[in-house]
């Protein structure tokens, strides 16, 4: 798939609207069969008129090798004015879904936000419970360079954070596939068995096992 790189189209016309602190929201995640989900919130310098070339080459996540994704990483966190990431973990998503989890952690980046944003742009998902004006966009990491930021904010945090769990529980994988559902978690899940309060045990096929401790 070749790279469409985002623009600040979106972020323009909130301005144009009168909101001067923009907010650009993604998540990382949210599919997988074990670990957190993420969310992050990425304030830019949207008056800067070198903006655009300070953050050459930031697209949507999915798009970039992890090696682009770690130096763009280290660049969206010097250029950004505020970033924030939420973690929500394993057993939060069991107790309440994916989608609910997914908002929890974007509400929390928010949050963690300084100075706090005055309107939002976020990659698909809505949040009601948000007192912000806000867009939601499909596929709004290809169209948005806030949204495309915080979403290689958001899956390098997670990355990281499964890297970390691969060394705590070696044998899973996690490092590699992490927490997704590839052949190779498959069968370490039929080998050594689901981690509790690590894999999601509302998530198939964790859910068809009966053996939750």
């Amino acid at each position: 798939m070749a790279k469409r790189y985002p623009t600040l189209e979106q972020e323009y016309k909130l301005m144009q609207a009168g909101y001067a602190t923009i907010a650009g929201l993604d998540e990382a995640g949210r599919g997988a069969w074990a670990g957190p989900v993420a969310a992050a919130a990425v304030l830019l310098p949207l008056h800067d008129p070198a903006l655009p070339e300070r953050l050459r080459g930031v697209c949507d996540s999915k798009l970039c090798t992890p090696r682009q994704r770690d130096a763009l990483y280290d660049v969206i966190c010097e250029v950004a004015l505020s970033w924030a990431v939420s973690l929500v973990p394993a057993a939060r998503i069991d107790e309440i879904g994916i989608v609910p989890a997914t908002r929890q952690a974007m509400r929390e980046a928010i949050e963690r936000l300084v100075p706090p944003p005055g309107a939002l742009l976020i990659d698909f998902v809505r949040l009601p419970s948000v007192q912000l004006p806000q867009r939601s966009l499909t596929k709004g990491d290809l169209h948005s360079l806030s949204i495309a930021a915080a979403s290689i904010v958001a899956k390098v945090s997670r990355d990281r954070e499964m890297i970390a769990l691969s060394e705590t529980h070696p044998g899973y994988g996690f490092a590699r596939h992490k927490g997704y559902g590839t052949t190779r978690h498959r069968e370490a899940l039929q080998r050594l068995g689901p981690l509790p309060n690590v894999h999601r045990w509302s998530f198939a096929p964790v859910s068809a096992r009966n053996d939750k401790p």
